[in-house]
């Protein structure tokens, strides 16, 4: 997988996978700003395997912050997400806050370059993956790469976090 070096893709994101040295791939597409499932979006506008694609969610874990990756046409399972960091209650987050810690938009929250780091869990579903699919950063950008690079990069680790919708 080649690095893709676009000025216009040049994300918090991009910034941390380029310093890192992890192979990583730009794929951009044209945002609806009516799409309301923004994953989903992303799987239909690129082409891909809903499975491939995930997003990025953050929960609040006995008061402190945490970032969900699961494939898009799955929800995030709460209560999974607390077992998996040690906690025993989390409700989503208020997007506003997520916002704020992360520094990317709601719809475009990468999981890598966030303002502030997290602790991170990632679909244990992703294993079965070559490469997933995450935000770039912002609306209209996803990166693809392997899952285990995205953990090494966030300090995350695999857990069964998703659930049916």
């Amino acid at each position: 997988m080649a690095r893709r070096s676009d000025a216009s893709a040049g994300t918090p994101a991009t910034v941390a996978l380029v310093r890192a040295g992890v192979p990583f791939t730009v794929h951009a597409y044209e945002h609806d700003p009516r799409a309301v499932a923004y994953g989903m979006e992303a799987a239909e506008k690129l082409g891909l395997d809903p499975a491939a694609v995930f997003k990025t969610l953050l929960a609040n874990v006995d008061g402190g912050l945490v970032v969900g990756i699961v494939p898009v046409a799955l929800q995030l399972d709460l209560k999974a997400l607390a077992t998996a960091v040690g906690g025993k209650r989390a409700e989503m987050a208020e997007p506003a806050l997520a916002e704020r810690k992360t520094g990317y938009v709601v719809g475009g929250i990468s999981p890598i370059g966030q303002k502030t780091a997290l602790p991170t869990v990632l679909d244990e579903s992703a294993i079965l993956c070559e490469t997933i699919f995450v935000s770039g950063g912002r609306r209209g950008l996803d990166l693809e790469l392997a899952p285990d690079d995205l953990l090494a990069v966030t300090g995350g680790r695999y857990a069964p976090i998703a659930r049916a919708r």
